[in-house]
């Protein structure tokens, strides 16, 4: 029987063998869930939801929505006890990793590649984004920089500023470049800023 944790560190290393040159960020909030993992991609980002052989599909339904919303694409990754129902319980649209354990190795299957999420929000995948981010593609974008106005004003100038297609791949981009033991110092930075 393969646990979450016997399964993250495989999964990540077949997903790069798979897609190239990717960013893996876990366990980040997205609505009323908690995204097992992000995968950023140079131009998009899926979401990955593990269930393992001791998961249920309790808080799927739920998760689902939060999913569609914040991701272009999501991915199911399942262990042997949901690899025949797991089409039951998530949209069509959402691709599915089928995982079993083979000479004590996790051993990856592509059940199903995602599409498009119908339901993705410019607006929620920009909210994934720290404040120094935001600054960032405001100053690649030649806008101002709002410094007295709330995250949600300077979203709202975003969305209307700049291209989605462009304000896709930047949001990526930052994504990419995100440095977790940076951030205090440039948060600090920003404010006396």
């Amino acid at each position: 029987m393969l646990h979450d944790r016997d399964i993250r560190e495989p999964l990540f290393d077949f997903l790069e063998d798979t897609y190239g040159k990717i960013r893996i960020l876990e366990e980040k909030t997205i609505g009323r869930s908690r995204a097992d993992a992000v995968m950023v991609t140079e131009d998009a980002l899926c979401g990955i939801e593990i269930k393992s052989d001791a998961d249920t599909y309790a808080r799927l339904k739920r998760q689902v929505q939060d999913y569609d919303r914040y991701f272009d694409f999501t991915f199911a990754v399942v262990g042997t006890r949901h690899a025949l129902h797991v089409k039951e319980h998530v949209p069509d649209w959402w691709g599915v990793i089928t995982v079993e354990e083979v000479e004590g190795q996790a051993d990856f299957y592509l059940l199903r590649r995602p599409d498009s999420s119908p339901h993705v929000n410019m607006r929620r995948k920009l909210s994934l984004l720290w404040r120094p981010e935001l600054v960032h593609i405001q100053q690649r974008n030649a806008m101002p920089r709002y410094r007295e106005k709330s995250k949600r004003f300077v979203q709202d100038k975003i969305l209307e500023r700049v291209p989605q297609e462009i304000l896709q791949r930047q949001i990526c981009q930052e994504l990419f470049e995100r440095d977790y033991t940076l951030i205090g110092q440039e948060i600090e930075a920003y404010r006396k800023g």
